[in-house]
């Protein structure tokens, strides 16, 4: 558990941080109708033959779903603190997809990314809030994880560590 005020403090940014870059990505994906996942997938390069499969248009309403409701349960997960270490585990999936799908090897979107870009930081952070229990420090996790209920269930336990 993290101690020191300013951790504490660097937690809690990172956090909110990655909140929002969460809950912006599914603003304009959740409110937007036009939005596809499977348009974004069908342009990929370097893994291509892997994402289009996702780009059938009887998987595109599915995949879409789950782009822009996991960008939003992620995003409010992270905001409010509450199930961090299985967000950010899901959220680190996601961005290296995102990682990969944005590749033209071994440049990252363009030729001023080589190899690492933001999704590579992105994911290094959601990481540092699994490994500091991010939803300890001002967060939902904490307070659940003192609940009878949650101490007496091994499983519940595990969700809010």
């Amino acid at each position: 558990m993290i101690q020191e005020p300013s951790d504490r403090k660097f937690v809690l940014a990172f956090r909110l941080l990655m909140a929002w870059t969460f809950l912006y990505s599914a603003s304009h994906q959740v409110l937007n109708p036009k939005f596809s996942a499977a348009a974004f997938l069908a342009n990929t390069k370097t893994f291509h033959d892997v994402y289009a499969i996702f780009t059938a248009p009887a998987l595109d309403p599915i995949l879409t779903f789950l782009v822009s409701y996991g960008h939003l349960l992620i995003g409010l997960s992270l905001l409010v603190g509450f199930m961090v270490r299985v967000s950010s585990l899901f959220g680190v999936v996601l961005i290296l997809l995102y990682w990969t799908a944005h590749m033209e090897w071994p440049y990252i979107e363009n030729h001023n990314n080589f190899i690492v870009d933001y999704h590579i930081v992105y994911a290094t952070v959601l990481l540092f809030l699994f490994a500091k229990r991010g939803g300890h420090v001002w967060g939902l996790d904490g307070w659940v994880a003192a609940l009878p209920v949650v101490q007496n269930n091994a499983w519940l336990r595990r969700l809010v560590a």
